[in-house]
């Protein structure tokens, strides 16, 4: 029987196991566009994602060489009019913004080149695991068009002035800067990519879920809010966590010099 060719392939698939769902970006030729059929299939994966409570941690990564060039130059040229245009960017931009809304927390897994909007999805992961061979760059102002929705993502995870020298000059920087500017978590080798992920999405996994889901959509709440705000929820959410059947379990085995027995 003859291979499928790759056009009739899903152009993500998505694989659970123990409690870790990975969605791959399958289109490898292309350097994985984020075309509008790959940003619809994200989003739906994101939102069958959210309420399934099998699913404890989600991994993004891509198949190929790079892990995503951002989006299809061809596909923006051909809507040619501004307000299809900006549809387009709004499609993309709703499902970047699911990402801090699951209540799992989301890692890329990312080797070779992560480009323009390619590099917005690894800053808008809650978690980056990086090759030593991967590359990050926001390079549209070298071609008449800002990097300005990327710039979102990335201008809340590195410094201003990180951000805005990469966005400024449209060079790439190498996983090792990535690391220092905040970009990513940790560099492994390549041939390492695949077992860093895993292992740290099974530390992930191990964790209660309802406190990692509160945790987590507290943290990125307060971080838009005044400090005497973001104290006040976070209050909150950590008083509710101390009187959450896990909270009440994890104190009584820390008191108790034992593991924690989660429900699962």
């Amino acid at each position: 029987m003859s291979a499928v060719p790759q056009s009739e392939e899903p152009v993500l698939l998505r694989e659970d196991r123990d409690g870790v769902a990975t969605l791959t970006l399958n289109r490898p030729q292309q350097m994985n566009l984020l075309t509008s059929e790959t940003i619809a299939a994200l989003e739906a994966a994101f939102d069958a994602i959210a309420s399934d409570r099998n699913v404890r941690v989600v991994v993004i990564a891509a198949r190929g060489r790079g892990f995503c060039a951002g989006h299809d130059l061809k596909e923006i040229r051909a809507l040619a009019e501004q307000p299809r245009i900006a549809e387009l960017f709004a499609r993309c931009s709703r499902m970047m913004t699911a990402i801090p809304k699951l209540p799992q927390p989301v890692i890329a897994k990312v080797q070779g080149a992560a480009a323009a909007a390619g590099c917005q999805l690894v800053a808008q992961c809650d978690l980056a695991v990086a090759a030593e061979s991967a590359k990050f760059v926001a390079p549209g102002v070298s071609w008449g068009f800002f990097c300005s929705t990327p710039g979102v993502a990335i201008g809340r995870n590195l410094l201003r002035k990180h951000a805005l020298e990469m966005l400024l000059t449209g060079d790439p920087i190498d996983a090792r800067q990535a690391l220092a500017w905040g970009l990513v978590n940790r560099v492994v080798p390549d041939a390492e990519l695949d077992a860093a992920t895993e292992a740290l999405a099974r530390k992930l996994a191990a964790k209660p879920a309802a406190t990692v889901a509160a945790g987590k959509r507290a943290f990125y709440q307060q971080m838009e809010m005044p400090l005497e705000r973001a104290y006040a929820l976070a209050g909150e959410v950590i008083a509710s966590d101390f009187a959450h059947p896990e909270g009440r379990e994890g104190m009584c085995a820390f008191i108790e010099k034992r593991a924690p027995a989660w429900k699962k």
